[in-house]
């Protein structure tokens, strides 16, 4: 299997596009390997902040998806990137190369999914995706990056970082990027947020909450599972099951 050190070989100056199926392990994890038959579907996964993980062997999610003819696509976007239009554009880039290698058809039906960062992430990329996917499952999203700018002290630096070279003033440019204020913009496709009462890095009442209530008034098909008696992101067993079977319903009602 390739590694970083692999995908840096070679005369850089001579390269037009980097991620390549060659070296598509060093931007993202992807189970192609492992599925046989048609690819009923691609489940796109985004990283929480700050997570930098990378996959050199097929994980459990892999095996899992692979089973049911599922493609999941991990991309290794920056850690701090908030879905920025690099984190879009690099995304995009990817799904092209999986596309073309695998020869899939462009209907290829595509649920956006993630939590936290990475559940903002699946929402905000909803609007802006070369291929818009078929539906969003969300575990625990921020969806006021406004209001998440002043909610802990670890934010502002990352969101910084993230649109510092947007043109505008930060206080501009976050709703260009944020669920809440992309209500309307967003294709109108289902919606399932999964959301901890518990949480005190993202609050379901600042976040959730109100971002289904105004996606519920905008008349989109948007559905709030509040998981009780549990932190950040840690669903319980019966709701990660749910979560699973969102993303997996969606793909075999378009697929």
């Amino acid at each position: 299997m390739e590694t970083p050190a692999d995908a840096g070989e070679g005369d850089l100056t001579t390269v037009k596009k980097l991620i390549t199926y060659d070296t598509i392990r060093s931007f993202c994890y992807t189970n192609d390997a492992l599925i046989e038959g048609p690819v009923r579907g691609i489940v796109l996964d985004f990283f929480g902040l700050g997570n930098t993980n990378m996959f050199f062997e097929d994980t459990d999610a892999g095996r899992t998806w692979a089973e049911k003819n599922i493609l999941l696509v991990v991309p290794y976007n920056n850690p701090w990137a908030w879905m920025n239009p690099q984190a879009i554009e690099t995304t995009d880039e990817i799904l092209d190369v999986l596309f073309e290698k695998l020869a899939l058809p462009e209907g290829t039906p595509i649920v956006s999914t993630g939590g936290s960062m990475g559940g903002m992430s699946a929402i905000t990329y909803m609007a802006y995706a070369k291929r818009t996917p078929v539906a969003c499952v969300a575990n625990c999203p921020v969806c006021d990056l406004p209001y998440h700018f002043t909610e802990r002290p670890d934010l502002p630096r990352t969101l910084y970082s993230a649109f510092y070279h947007e043109d505008g003033a930060i206080g501009d440019v976050l709703p260009r990027f944020s669920p809440l204020h992309l209500v309307g913009k967003l294709p109108r496709v289902p919606y399932f947020i999964f959301h901890c009462e518990e949480d005190k890095a993202v609050n379901i009442a600042k976040h959730s909450e109100r971002f289904v209530a105004a996606m519920e008034q905008a008349g989109y098909d948007v559905t709030l599972t509040r998981v009780p008696e549990r932190g950040h992101c840690n669903l319980t067993d019966e709701a990660w099951d749910a979560y699973r079977a969102a993303a997996a319903g969606e793909i075999a009602r378009n697929g």
